[in-house]
């Protein structure tokens, strides 16, 4: 007979399936990181490891508690949309803080939230062309007299 060998993740699953958050909920992910070693020829990848923190918005939650679940956190930096899919019991993630619950949000999945992000932007963007608009033209009133 033929042994099965089992690998054990140093995840706490039983924790993990215990963790309730939703979409709209603020999380922030803390996941281990390998980080590549510069002075290494050939781009080996050193051993060396390091904790990155992701906070953002969970748009969705996929496959529920099953070993494959994963959920989907959206972070707007400097005016740009960064999304991260993230499996739920992947050992690189260190730990899940839940920041903030979100109540507003009646909806399983928050994909519509890009769109709303877009157009905000867009607006805030037509605002500031017509405040350069208006002052150049104030400016020059101002000059003449």
């Amino acid at each position: 007979m033929s042994s099965l060998n089992l690998i054990i993740s140093p995840v706490d699953i039983e924790a993990r399936k215990k963790l309730d958050f939703r979409a709209g909920d603020m999380v922030r992910v803390m996941q281990n990181i390998k980080e590549a070693d510069a002075s290494r020829k050939g781009g080996a990848e050193a051993d060396k490891t390091r904790s990155q923190a992701f906070e953002g918005m969970v748009l969705a939650r996929k496959h529920g508690r099953e070993p494959g679940a994963t959920f989907t956190l959206r972070k707007v930096i400097s005016g740009v949309g960064v999304e991260r899919i993230l499996p739920l019991y992947s050992p690189a993630i260190e730990k899940i803080e839940i920041r903030s619950r979100a109540s507003k949000f009646r909806r399983a999945k928050l994909y519509y939230v890009r769109e709303l992000a877009v157009r905000e932007i867009r607006r805030k963007m037509k605002s500031i062309r017509a405040e350069a608009k208006i002052k150049p033209k104030a400016e020059a009133a101002g000059t003449i007299s």
